[in-house]
């Protein structure tokens, strides 16, 4: 493992938000890293802080390959309302932002055949609300 991702793993389970914040941040680029995937998801779905949910989401929308959309669609279908809501905020804060836009839509395709059905739930979601920004 690279010291970049030991130092982003070790600071995902900080007891500071804004170090969680920097995590999700970090571990978005070793996406496809099984340790880093595990802590995104934990991440995602912080109970603590609603800042750590949202950025992360960010994050990892940015990223925007069928890896990192996945693993916001599996938080997605574990998370309250709440968090729910925090999650979809990030990705639209992405997608209506300036710069260049990942194409989520093409990626939820690819998850609706998804062999976990949490991740298929998951990706409708988060599809349905991609293809109408204005929600």
């Amino acid at each position: 493992m690279t010291s970049g991702l030991e130092a982003a793993l070790a600071e995902a389970s900080s007891p500071s938000w804004t170090r969680r914040v920097r995590a999700g941040r970090d571990l978005a680029s070793f996406v496809d890293v099984s340790e880093a995937a595990e802590a995104l998801v934990g991440l995602l779905l912080d109970v603590e802080d609603t800042a750590v949910t949202r950025q992360t989401a960010e994050a990892l929308t940015r990223v925007g390959t069928v890896a990192a959309i996945r693993l916001i669609a599996l938080a997605v279908a574990e998370a309250d309302d709440n968090q729910a809501d925090w999650l979809q905020t990030g990705v639209h804060d992405v997608l209506v932002g300036p710069g260049g836009v990942p194409d989520v839509a093409a990626a939820c395709g690819k998850l609706a055949r998804d062999p976990e059905e949490a991740v298929r739930r998951g990706a409708a979601d988060i599809s349905a609300r991609a293809d109408n920004p204005r929600c």
